[in-house]
């Protein structure tokens, strides 16, 4: 019994384990597959680099100081846009959940102006703000808003109104009420929400850099691919990859932090 006990747990350890190991062993094959196929020459370098002449590249531009000076441009766009998308788009969703009135004015115009590509609106906002970082944090925060809005909307009206008719029984204001009873309920898909927005906010923060900016991670990207050296390319194409799976687990950290029952 002591025997089977044992296995038993060790079993269990390592059903824990595998999966944290399982990600960085399939990195890690991946990579030495990627330098393998480039140093036996089956891709060209100039459409193919190897990770290692990446790196050497990576490097370079760390020592240079041009890489830093590029991702601080585009972290303060993605940052800022992002919190601006995110803080209004949950404070009207919640807001159309919460009133009827509100619902049936607003959601349909929300509805219709979501399907629009954002991209094709910087032209315009360009015309509004002028260039600078303005309408490229603007069109980030577009394309933020709209998802989390429509997610948290749903959200509030997914929440069971037993709950909130009991609140009101008990005594509870609107304030209570949102607060206490719909917010909490609604949080699931509103990191949803969060976290679908936040693919889309990397790929607003590119189009916008290649086509109205100087510096940051897609201007940078466009300078290297008209040059055609294509080893400080991959250098902006893997920094995007690290940065879209960072702002992943920081939205999966703080949802186990803010829904602990989920």
């Amino acid at each position: 019994m002591e025997s089977r006990q044992v296995i038993k747990n060790r079993v269990a350890f390592l059903e824990q384990k595998i999966p944290k190991y399982a990600a960085a062993l399939g990195i890690t094959v991946l990579l030495i597959l990627w330098e393998i196929v480039c140093r036996l020459q089956i891709v060209p370098p100039l459409f193919l680099p190897a990770p290692t002449e990446i790196v050497k590249a990576g490097w370079e531009m760390i020592s240079t100081g041009e890489l830093h000076e590029n991702l601080f441009a585009s972290l303060y766009r993605i940052v800022v846009g992002y919190a601006i998308g995110a803080i209004v788009g949950i404070i009207i969703g919640l807001i159309l959940g919460f009133s009827k009135w509100a619902d049936a004015i607003f959601t349909p115009i929300v509805y219709s102006i979501y399907p629009i590509p954002k991209i094709a609106l910087l032209p315009l906002i360009i015309l509004w703000f002028g260039i600078g970082e303005m309408p490229k944090v603007a069109i980030i925060a577009l394309g933020v808003f709209f998802p989390v809005v429509i997610n948290t909307f749903s959200g509030v009206k997914n929440v069971d109104p037993i709950l909130i008719k009991a609140a009101v029984t008990f005594g509870s204001n609107h304030l209570n009420v949102i607060r206490k009873v719909i917010l909490p309920g609604a949080l699931p898909t509103i990191f949803a929400g969060l976290k679908l927005s936040a693919g889309t906010s990397l790929l607003l923060l590119v189009s916008a850099e290649m086509i109205a900016a100087e510096k940051g991670i897609g201007a940078m990207v466009l300078h290297y691919g008209n040059l055609m050296i294509t080893t400080k390319l991959m250098v902006g194409v893997l920094l995007l990859s690290l940065l879209g799976l960072l702002f992943n687990r920081g939205l999966q950290w703080l949802e186990r932090k803010l829904i602990p029952w989920k």
